[in-house]
């Protein structure tokens, strides 16, 4: 995301943790910062872009905290899958004249690195209207309506993904079980009612053995966590969801939580005695 909007024609100012992480963006034209401090300093647009709620309570909260020390008329743009509540309550503690808006996204590494994601906006008009001149350089922004609606709409968008990954191992078992090929169901996936992303998009990350590292069950735990908070509003039971959520426990308690997201299907191989692999010029998705 970072390069993208080097390349879109704006100043970058860059800060990260990690040094390899920070020393790439300075490869292709961001300025480094030496803390997230810094680099909100006298920037118009601060953006972050964080694994976890409270990675982003610890950066922007607080009286040291970056939003703090924010200029009146700047525009902090979350990207994090963020707890729709901390996000309110930050805004709330906001020095006068600084917006805030909720923005995550969805897409993978690929879609970062292509300019193809899509972006779930929240915030008060004027304030998204400022935001979409720059999101639109990642990808498609879809508005979602006041604050914190962006991660009301990743999140439900999560809900069906987890549902999906959760289910095509399943799908996969059934038909191997009963004598159907692998690279034949995948086909037959795709060209039917049984078409998702999941199919075109994760399933490559099993039949090539590896389970999509980049993006882990630790991940998607914290992500089927923040989905429970908001299923206590409905009134009424959530059993897919439910059952997703045991799913993805099941496979970090094997498995371990840094470890892939498919491996909620690894977990169907391994029951079943069935290996999910097809040949083929398997180019991981976060190279592409």
């Amino acid at each position: 995301m970072c390069r993208q909007l080097v390349r879109s024609g704006y100043d970058v100012v860059a800060f990260d943790i990690n040094p390899d992480a920070l020393a790439g963006a300075v490869e292709f034209g961001a300025i480094a910062a030496d803390t997230a401090v810094a680099c909100a300093a006298g920037v118009d647009i601060f953006l972050t872009s964080l694994p976890r709620p409270d990675h982003v309570a610890a950066v922007m909260g607080g009286t040291e905290g970056v939003l703090a020390s924010m200029t009146p008329g700047s525009l902090w743009i979350d990207l994090t899958t963020n707890n729709k509540e901390l996000v309110l309550e930050l805004a709330a503690g906001a020095p006068d004249g600084v917006r805030v808006v909720d923005s995550p996204v969805t897409g993978a590494v690929d879609g970062a690195r292509n300019a193809a994601l899509t972006l779930f906006v929240g915030g008060e008009p004027e304030s998204v209207a400022v935001a979409v001149t720059v999101l639109g350089n990642l990808g498609l922004v879809i508005e979602c309506g006041p604050l914190g609606t962006g991660n009301v709409v990743k999140l439900v968008t999560n809900q069906l993904w987890f549902i999906a990954a959760a289910a095509i191992g399943e799908g996969f078992a059934v038909g191997m079980a009963n004598g159907v090929e692998v690279g034949t169901l995948w086909h037959a996936m795709k060209e039917s009612v049984g078409d998702s992303f999941v199919v075109r998009h994760d399933v490559p990350s099993i039949l090539a053995g590896h389970y999509d590292p980049s993006f882990s069950l630790d991940l998607c735990l914290k992500d089927l966590g923040l989905l429970e908070s908001l299923g206590r509003n409905v009134a009424a039971e959530l059993p897919m969801t439910t059952a997703a959520h045991g799913a993805f426990v099941d496979a970090a308690e094997r498995y371990g939580t840094d470890v892939g997201e498919l491996h909620v299907a690894k977990r169907i191989e391994d029951d079943a005695g069935l290996l999910m692999r097809l040949e083929g010029d398997w180019v991981p998705h976060w190279e592409k």
